[in-house]
């Protein structure tokens, strides 16, 4: 960080609060307060060319306050940056955050001490502005921080900001995968979200809102895990929360694990309209994983078998040619052309933006067997019959491998023919078929009719032979 930011950061620090002083005082204590705001800039002056200078110079500002007030929780603030993100003792950092924590009841004012915490919690956990700077530290240490924000919210009874503080802990245990640490959080907010007066929370606007954060990171989780039945009760329950008017990001989260869930259920419609719901919505709100999640819409049309380019969209248009999706518009070319070989090649050379998703490398072999099939239906057109092995050198598998895609397009009616095994050829019922198919089912009906016919006589002259024979016999009888 240069000095102009490292100086422009602390000019935001350092922004005017109102504060009240009896009128009697008011001029000895601006007197008091010009003294303590210039030991305090000398102080800050000091940090970076002599920073053990400026933590004591800080700790002399704490210290000579003989009441807790707005210098005092400035110090303590600068103290625990330092300690945290500069000097990277994060022991020290915690002592003195614990320390400001006890302003926060009465001394400053509500929101600014909500902002300073919100700003720490960020650099403590990884993010944001300071996200570079943070140390890596133990995960104790940094429930630790958590847990002093909870005490002293409970103590000032600030049910905000422990429930932001909360929900940022939990996203915190979400990016690291720490699921065991997750879950008593998600409870805990669980229950803040819990209808109350017979009406249901997610008819509350807020309580829907937050809702719907705690099911994005739910239903991340169950994704990451594997659990698709718990994914799916999350997501059936996020779809029918109505009166919320979530963060765009949250949505995107969302529709994209939805999206995924349909995927391996092979549901592409239904995964197709999720994923570029998500898509929108990431790009809404200007989040870097919508290009992720373009890439799953893609795949979603080619595994579907669409003849739709999915870059024709207004949407997805201006990400044709970005260096992380272009891997994935030659990809769809390929497709459209039918051009197998083409498409390995680009599965092969670009490993980092295509196949190094383990989401996407799952249906990798589903991709090649779409294209695959695809090509069989569109080379065999012209022929009456065609070597399997000529296929399967085409298309780069083995023969054994070409005869299971021929059997199951027969099966799927998609071509009409046999194999030969024998001989190792597909024939193809391609010309007057549907004529044969008719011919053949009157000539049966015509063989029926006659031997159905052939028995009629029969039985007709077997009767009519009976009848003569015992006329005869009773006439000789009376004869004689």
């Amino acid at each position: 960080m240069s000095d102009d930011e490292f100086m422009m950061e602390d000019a935001a620090d350092d922004e005017e609060y109102d504060f009240d002083y009896d009128d009697d005082d008011a001029e000895e204590d601006m007197d008091g307060a010009g003294d303590v705001e210039n030991q305090y800039y000398k102080a800050k002056a000091l940090k970076e060319d002599d920073a053990e200078g400026a933590l004591k110079a800080f700790r002399t500002i704490v210290d000579d306050q003989p009441e807790k007030g707005e210098w005092g929780f400035k110090a303590l603030k600068q103290m625990t940056k330092m300690n945290y993100l500069h000097l990277h003792r994060p022991e020290k950092a915690i002592e003195t955050y614990k320390e400001l924590l006890s302003y926060t009841k009465t001394h400053v004012t509500r929101n600014y001490a909500e902002k300073s915490i919100n700003n720490i919690l960020d650099y403590v956990g990884g993010e944001g502005k300071h996200a570079a700077l943070s140390p890596k530290v133990p995960l104790d240490t940094l429930e630790e921080f958590y847990e002093a924000t909870r005490i002293a919210c409970e103590e000032a009874k600030n049910e905000r900001l422990s429930t932001k503080s909360n929900l940022k802990l939990a996203k915190l245990w979400l990016d690291r995968k720490e699921y065991e640490r997750l879950t008593p959080i998600l409870k805990s907010l669980h229950a803040t979200c819990a209808p109350t007066n017979g009406s249901s929370s997610s008819d509350d606007q807020s309580k829907g809102s937050l809702l719907l954060e705690l099911y994005a990171i739910e239903i991340q989780m169950y994704s990451d895990l594997k659990e698709n039945r718990k994914l799916k009760e999350i997501y059936n329950a996020a779809m029918q929360v109505k009166n919320a008017i979530p963060h765009p990001r949250v949505m995107g989260a969302i529709k994209e694990c939805g999206g995924k869930m349909w995927m391996m259920e092979k549901a592409w419609a239904k995964a197709s309209t999720d994923l570029f719901e998500s898509f929108r919505q990431y790009d809404e709100s200007g989040s870097t994983q919508r290009i992720q999640v373009l890439k799953y819409l893609v795949l979603t049309y080619m595994l579907v078998g669409s003849e739709i380019n999915p870059f024709d969209s207004q949407e997805t248009k201006p990400y044709k040619n970005d260096p992380q999706i272009i891997a994935m518009t030659s990809l769809v070319t390929a497709y459209q052309q039918r051009d197998v070989k083409e498409a390995e090649k680009i599965l092969k050379a670009n490993r980092a933006t295509i196949t190094g998703d383990p989401f996407i490398n799952y249906f990798v072999d589903d991709l090649l067997r779409s294209l695959r099939t695809q090509y069989i239906i569109d080379i065999i057109k012209p022929y009456t019959r065609m070597e399997l092995d000529s296929l399967a050198k085409t298309l780069n598998i083995a023969r054994a491998d070409v005869e299971s895609l021929v059997v199951s397009l027969i099966l799927d009616r998609k071509i009409k023919g046999k194999i030969d095994q024998v001989k190792g050829l597909l024939i193809l019922d391609r010309f007057n078929s549907a004529s044969r198919e008719r011919y053949i089912a009157l000539n049966n009906m015509s063989a029926q009719l006659d031997h159905l016919t052939y028995k009629i006589e029969v039985d007709k002259l077997t009767r009519e032979g009976g009848r003569s024979a015992a006329g005869w016999g009773g006439g000789l009888t009376s004869f004689g």
